[in-house]
């Protein structure tokens, strides 16, 4: 996969199940400037749709991206504002 976005941080929630993942997720970007994206790693199959429906309902953030890869799945999220 070739990223077109440049990663400011990595969070890594691997172990961790709903609601860990999009908590973790939620603070991390809290701290993250405007136009960062913070690559997130996961175990959690349901965080697939937990960070999406999050994402999709939160006002300053935007799903870029997800990918599903051996037992991981990486989600990438923007804050916009």
């Amino acid at each position: 996969m070739s990223s077109e976005f440049d990663i400011a941080e990595t969070l890594d929630v691997k172990g961790a199940s709903c609601p860990m993942p999009v908590v973790k997720t939620k603070s991390a970007i809290d701290g993250l400037d405007a136009g960062a994206v913070l690559e997130v790693l996961a175990t959690d199959p349901g965080s697939m749709s937990d960070i999406d429906g999050w994402a999709d309902g939160t006002a300053g953030v935007e799903l870029v991206d997800q990918t599903e890869g051996d037992d991981v799945y990486k989600h990438y999220v923007r804050k916009t504002e």
